[in-house]
């Protein structure tokens, strides 16, 4: 309990149904006083409301309706959310928030914490065997019944690296179809993870791991995301890399599905030649790729505004920092089996400027034709 007199939160989600429920049962079974918080959105659109239950492991303490709001579901959870939290009391030892499927962590989390409400934990549950096959779905979630407003544009397989890449702790189901490489794949796609294994492993205690909203956020912040290393594992390859000279912005464009295609899943950030103040977001999963501008770098600004920037940010800034083009930098990854990381380095170094190009300077960079320009709809 914390000095508010509220309990602890876990948030746990995962589009994984089984894997989540799983995990969601585990709680129950194991922290005594432990209470689940869950919002069912299926149907919400057509009821015009979104069932919300409380129970705990004897069964319903509570049931209701929220109603929908602008026509989306995700705004009636956060409406509803942090008002039933608090009816929990000194009997509840842990609140545990099941996410509805589609329903990413970040945006509960921050919801959650910016009521003055301590999140203990957030968790993702995943079914391993299904990691791959969710990665290269690239199905809208309004065609498979899971999106979370009439304007939801998202995609399975974006909508689930971003559950998976959030969350500290990973809650593995036991699935018998499940591989080394299946394993492989999860691992280098968030290193950093705590893996619990739902059936045997301590979940309780990843219950109460500890969890730092801002630096989450960081984390996942295009300029200074901690992103994969090197890695090779049974069949699974992680390819790193990283440049400093600018990307021609025709030859990228014209290669970018080559390279949106070449992997389960690829991020990162770059710069463009025609663009150098703009730090530009990589974010491909499911064969569909997301570019978007994510601020300016930092070697853009004046002196006087890096007292506004992040510590974390300034940190990661000097880590990537060469004499001439400050933070810019080319620093994608790709993460993958059967990667073939030969034929991707030489299509990445294909679309970098030519020695020629580079030795013409900024001047002449700007002159250069773009595609760009429909893509970040500037």
């Amino acid at each position: 309990m914390n000095s508010t007199g509220h309990p602890p939160v876990v948030v746990v989600g995962g589009l994984h149904e089984a894997a989540r429920k799983a995990a969601v049962e585990r709680l129950l079974a194991t922290v005594p006083g432990s209470v689940v918080l869950h919002h069912d959105l299926a149907g919400a659109a057509e009821r015009g409301t979104v069932a919300r239950t409380v129970r705990d492991a004897n069964g319903p303490l509570s049931q209701g309706e929220t109603p929908l709001l602008n026509d989306c579901a995700c705004c009636a959870l956060r409406e509803d959310l942090v008002p039933e939290l608090r009816t929990l009391g000194a009997g509840t030892r842990l609140a545990v928030v099941e996410l509805w499927d589609s329903v990413e962590p970040k945006a509960m989390a921050e919801v959650i914490a910016a009521h003055e409400l301590r999140i203990t934990s957030v968790i993702t549950a995943v079914d391993p065997a299904l990691v791959l096959p969710s990665l290269g779905n690239g199905d809208d979630l309004a065609e498979t019944g899971l999106a979370a407003a009439a304007t939801d544009q998202r995609t399975v397989a974006d909508t689930f690296a971003r559950q998976l890449e959030y969350a500290p702790v990973l809650a593995l189901l036991d699935s018998p179809e499940a591989d080394d490489e299946d394993r492989a794949l999860l691992a280098q796609l968030h290193p950093t993870a705590h893996q619990v294994a739902i059936e045997d492993g301590d979940l309780a205690a990843a219950a109460f791991h500890g969890f730092d909203v801002d630096a989450a956020a960081a984390a996942q912040h295009p300029a200074c995301a901690l992103l994969p290393a090197e890695a090779e594992e049974s069949g699974v390859s992680t390819v790193v890399w990283r440049q400093y000279r600018p990307f021609h912005p025709q030859r990228l464009y014209a290669a970018l599905e080559d390279l949106t295609c070449a992997a389960a899943r690829s991020r990162g950030r770059f710069w463009l030649a025609d663009r150098p103040d703009t730090l530009l977001h990589w974010d491909a999963a499911g064969g569909a790729l997301c570019v978007e501008g994510a601020g300016p770098w930092l070697a853009s600004l004046p002196d006087a505004a890096w007292e506004m920037v992040p510590p974390v940010r300034r940190a990661a800034a000097a880590l990537d920092w060469h004499p001439e083009h400050g933070d810019r930098c080319q620093h994608l990854v790709f993460t993958s089996p059967g990667l073939d990381r030969d034929g991707l380095l030489r299509v990445l170094d294909s679309c970098l400027l030519t020695d020629a190009e580079y030795a013409a300077g900024p001047e002449s960079w700007q002159r250069l034709g773009s595609d760009f320009d429909t893509l970040l709809e500037i």
